[in-house]
Order: structure tokens, then sequence, then C-alpha cells
């Protein structure tokens, strides 16, 4: 088992000797893994860290502001929000392709941050909450190359001329190896349990080419899963709960009138170390209470499915 309170001692060493005196970036996602990131390089250089959070309007409903009102709660170090969803939306226009998606959002992250760095005095180091799962699924281990399966935006997203130098402390770690340094750094629950969230975001749920109008029908019905998990009081029994809208419509009746309208899958997960998985038994109630609200409450979808596949020959994300 590992010795957590020495990873995190010996982390903070490894860091400091490696960035020296230069001062760090961070992208916050609104992830365990980058929450955990930020914290262990805060820990080595204190203020000489600026996180990031980058509004690619790929978030979550309420993404922005609970990360914003977690970090100034629990973090000494400067946040800088940048609004870039017109330009993010626009890069993605017309693609469908899911390798390509990923590795769009990517070069686009680090355009940002080096557009952001070049306000920072001294930024040379980037650093990502990249974990092992990561690396195997990207195709990346060094001593059992594995086939690739999806590039991981900060893996296989990553531009050739990166300009800034990585930082990535828990790229050997699986996510709950993650939620343990984060207990021994004292972060809230509300961090260290917080479900994961894929560095590409919604557009990696949103299949098939993304705008804003299936993102915004993605983020209601998203919305609606998470709450209704949380009121049955699964939340901390599934390791992953979210919603995917698919590229099909399909016909239904809205208000006694034929309505073609659109699909949204329902997808809950249970895993130990996030390179196996297996669907999770939610009830049939709490299933039946989300079918009936985002039908209901989400405009233009008339349909909701449960995705019943384990990890593998599935991924978790479905793009």
């Amino acid at each position: 088992m590992r010795d957590y309170k020495a990873f995190v001692e010996q982390s903070i060493i490894d860091l400091q000797k490696q960035i020296g005196s230069e001062r760090v970036i961070c992208g916050l996602s609104g992830g365990v893994d980058s929450a955990v990131t930020a914290a262990l390089v805060a820990k080595a250089v204190g203020d000489r860290l600026t996180c990031i959070f980058v509004n690619t309007g790929l978030m979550r409903k309420g993404e922005i502001e609970s990360v914003a009102k977690v970090f100034n709660e629990n973090f000494d170090s400067k946040l800088i929000v940048v609004e870039a969803e017109d330009r993010f939306l626009a890069k993605l226009a017309g693609v469908t392709d899911p390798q390509l998606k990923r590795k769009i959002v990517g070069k686009e992250f680090i355009d940002v941050f080096a557009e952001e760095a070049a306000k920072v005095d001294g930024a040379a180091f980037l650093a990502q909450g990249t974990i092992y799962p990561d690396i195997v699924e990207s195709g990346g281990t060094p001593d059992k190359p594995a086939s690739l399966i999806k590039f991981h935006h900060n893996v296989g997203g990553l531009p050739d001329d990166l300009e800034f130098k990585l930082v990535e402390p828990l790229r050997d770690l699986y996510k709950e190896d993650v939620r343990q340094v984060g207990r021994e750094l004292g972060l809230p629950q509300e961090i260290i349990e917080r479900h994961p969230f894929p560095g590409p975001g919604l557009s990696v749920r949103c299949l098939g080419e993304v705008t804003k109008e299936k993102l915004d029908t993605l983020r209601e019905a998203d919305a609606v899963v998470r709450e209704e998990i949380r009121k049955a009081g699964l939340y901390n029994d599934i390791s992953q709960a979210f919603a995917v809208i698919l590229p099909i419509q399909s016909v239904g009746i809205r208000n006694g009138e034929r309505a073609y309208e659109s699909t949204i899958v329902v997808r809950c997960i249970s895993t130990g170390d996030f390179v196996t998985a297996s669907w999770t038994h939610v009830p049939f109630e709490t299933l039946e209470t989300i079918s009936k609200r985002i039908t209901a409450e989400v405009p233009g979808v008339n349909r909701v499915v449960y995705d019943i596949t384990a990890k593998p020959p599935a991924t978790i994300e479905w793009e």
C-alpha cells in the first residue's frame, strides 16, 4: 500500500528541484486531478503558481461558478478565468472525428495558456493533472506500449512545439491514489469526491458536430442526471455519472403532435482504477425520475436510454 504522506513530501521536494525559481501556470478543469495537482504545486512554489480556468463553452452547468467558489475558499494562489467559448466553438465547427476534437481542444488550451502566460512574468512550466489511465489509453506507457485507444488532450492532444516545460506530479497514479493524495493535502470532500470530468469537456459527450445548441441541451440533461443521483444518495457510490447527446433523432409525441427530437444517453459507472469499469445498477425508480425530468424539462429531447456496457469493450466516455 502506498504511503501517501511520503508521496506528498517527496513530490514537493521533486517539484522544487524541477521548477527552481521559475513560475508555473496550472490549468484547472474543475476535476479532482487538476485540483490536487494545483495543491501539490502550490505547496512547492507558493505564490509563483498561477491557475487558469478556461471557459471553453464545453463545461457543465454551473461549472465556472463552482470552480471559482471552491478555489477561492481553499487556495491562496491567483486564479485567472479566461472567456474563450467563441474561439473553441469556432475551431470545433464541422468537426465530427473524436480524436480530432481532442487534439483541437488540447491545442487551443495551450494557445490560451501561451497568451495568458505572456502576462505572467517568468512563467516557464505548465502543470497538468495527467494520471496513469490517461497515459495508458493514449498508448504512452514506455515499458508496455499500448494501442492508442483515444487521445487525452493533456497527452496526445498537446502540440509538438509546446513552449512550456511540463509538470505532471500525478502521472503514475490511479484515480483513487489521487483522491488519497488530496486527503493528505487537506482538500475538502467537495473536491476529493467529485466525479471526473474529461479535459475536452462536453465536446466528447456531444457526439457528431459540436454546436452551442446541442451543448446547451446536453448541459441541462447532464445537470438533471447529477442532481437526481445526489438526491438518491448514490453520488459517492458511483464513480462517474453523466449524460451524452447522440447525433440522431427519433419520432416521439409532444403536446399531442408528432415530434422528431434528440436522444440522451445516461451513463453511470463503478470502478476502482478507471482502467476497467462496470455499469452501475441504478435503481429503476431513479432512472425513471431522470427520464421523466429530462423529457419534460429539456427542450428538444424525447428519448432517454441507459448505457449498460462495461469497460472494456466500451470506454467510460463515448468519444
